[in-house]
């Protein structure tokens, strides 16, 4: 058994320590002398450079390094500067490849020491240099894919300042970069949504949650570009919300065909309802024409005469109310700017609308509205189109006659709307399909499968939701939830 070393009486116990020592480093370390010969090197030189220690001890630096190092780097004459001056030189790059391996890159010092010699201390920095060019090349091509992004991309600090701002922002916005960066992002925005992104903005500070809206960006000319935004909290290395990041998908092509859809659906709703308006409107026009014919005859009396004259007045209004709400239903529906809508005036005009219809079809109406103003924000020709859809998919689902029932639920927040008929019911295979576009159960001809697709977009635009329940023979009950003002 080899004998443990006792470093405290061993007389080379210094030599013994330093070579330790510098075997120990993990960069590499040479001893020049003032002759430019090479008076000691750790193992880390001697493993980075494949040479043995014979033949680098002792030798001059034009036989260790190869002579393009030295050209290049001109290690030569800083060694001898400092030898001369006795100020060392620090933080000097080098690229050394030793026969048989790839390129190493190093910075080396040089620094004087007390023993008429220098130390060449040399840090092997190929790995860092690697990860760094990665680094860089990642950053570049994340770069590349936001400013190639057709939707806008921007990243704020916590307070909601703009930090970046993409082409495509820049495009949309008519506002450079330079414009923009540390404004508040806020003030590009809607005035009515000024608050509500500076919550979102508070929202994000404490928490992990996503936050989607939708709002008009102000451009530079002052007009407004509906946008779908979403806002994601920003982390650090340690999990700690550091800013924001803020994708906006201009939604002026998604909204034009949303409204061709629409307009499409609201005439295939006109030709549902087509049998009950031409009655709904013959028997006033039935009332006119007898009435017309009595004011004909001679031998009438005065009180008569005005009767009929009254009677023709009022068939001609009441005709007229029905041509006006059609050309009110039947007309495009731009997007406005939602309002104050009172939900019972728009669901007494549709049911106006579709009655007779009922009527036809022995359908009785059965409604249970709040005797007050249900506010809620929004579009009245949407929320109209949204009910219509539904109150026709009840009255075609009791083709032999029923019942169609609405009922209004008041909460503290929001308002549900309960529409239920006492048809054939929804098979449960249907029930997770049916606001899918294009899904319809009717016969070919008979339904485009959009109604109830669209009534749920046009909800989700007004910050609610619409669900379904049924049983197959039992009817079905939709449920249409708005938030209240």
């Amino acid at each position: 058994m080899k004998p443990m070393l006792d470093y405290d009486s061993s007389p080379n116990r210094f030599e013994l320590l330093y070579g330790m020592l510098l075997d120990a480093i993990p960069s590499s370390v040479l001893l020049v002398d003032e002759k430019l010969h090479i008076v000691s090197v750790n193992r880390n030189f001697l493993v980075k450079s494949q040479r043995g220690e014979a033949r680098t001890v002792g030798r001059p630096l034009a036989e260790v390094f190869p002579t393009i190092i030295l050209e290049n780097t001109d290690i030569e004459r800083r060694i001898r500067e400092v030898f001369r001056t006795g100020t060392s030189v620090k933080g000097q790059r080098m690229t050394y490849r030793a026969p048989g391996v790839p390129i190493r890159i190093y910075y080396y010092s040089i620094l004087p020491i007390p023993t008429n010699q220098v130390m060449l201390l040399m840090e092997d920095v190929t790995e860092q240099v690697r990860l760094s060019e990665e680094v860089r090349r990642v950053e570049r091509h994340l770069a590349s894919v936001v400013e190639s992004a057709s939707d806008i991309v921007l990243s704020t600090d916590t307070e909601g300042r703009i930090l970046t701002w993409n082409s495509a922002a820049e495009k949309l916005s008519g506002l450079s970069a330079q414009e923009v960066r540390g404004q508040y992002f806020f003030q590009f925005c809607d005035s009515n949504q000024q608050q509500t992104v500076r919550k979102v903005f508070m929202l994000m500070k404490s928490g992990n949650e996503s936050h989607t809206t939708e709002f008009p960006l102000v451009t530079s000319n002052g007009d407004g570009i509906l946008v779908s935004w979403v806002f994601s909290p920003m982390k650090d290395d340690y999990g700690q919300t550091v800013g924001a990041v803020v994708v906006g998908r201009d939604l002026a092509e998604r909204r034009k065909l949303e409204n061709q859809l629409r307009q499409s659906q609201k005439l295939a709703a006109l030709g549902v309802m087509a049998g009950g308006i031409a009655h709904e409107i013959r028997n006033p026009l039935a009332v006119c024409y007898s009435a017309a014919e009595f004011l004909l005859m001679d031998n009438i009396s005065t009180e008569f005469r005005n009767e009929c004259s009254r009677k023709i007045q009022a068939g001609i209004q009441k005709a007229s109310a029905i041509i006006e709400n059609l050309l009110r239903f039947a007309r495009p529906s731009p997007d406005t700017e939602m309002v104050q809508v009172d939900l019972n005036t728009v669901i007494t005009e549709t049911l106006d609308l579709i009655t007779n219809q009922a009527r036809v079809q022995q359908i009785r109406i059965q409604l249970e509205l709040k005797m007050r103003p249900i506010l809620v924000l929004g579009v009245s020709g949407l929320l109209q189109q949204v009910f219509m859809n539904i109150f026709l998919n009840a009255i075609n689902a009791m083709p032999d006659g029923g019942v169609l029932t609405i009922a209004e639920e008041i909460s503290e927040a929001e308002v549900a709307v309960h529409i239920s008929d006492t048809g054939m019911g929804i098979e449960e295979s249907d029930l997770d399909k049916i606001f899918d576009p294009f899904h319809t159960t009717s016969p070919i001809g008979k339904g485009t499968g959009l109604g109830l697709s669209i009534c749920y977009s046009i909800v989700q635009q007004h910050l609610g939701s619409i669900h379904v329940q049924s049983s197959p023979g039992k009817g079905a009950t939709l449920t249409v939830r708005l938030p209240l003002l």
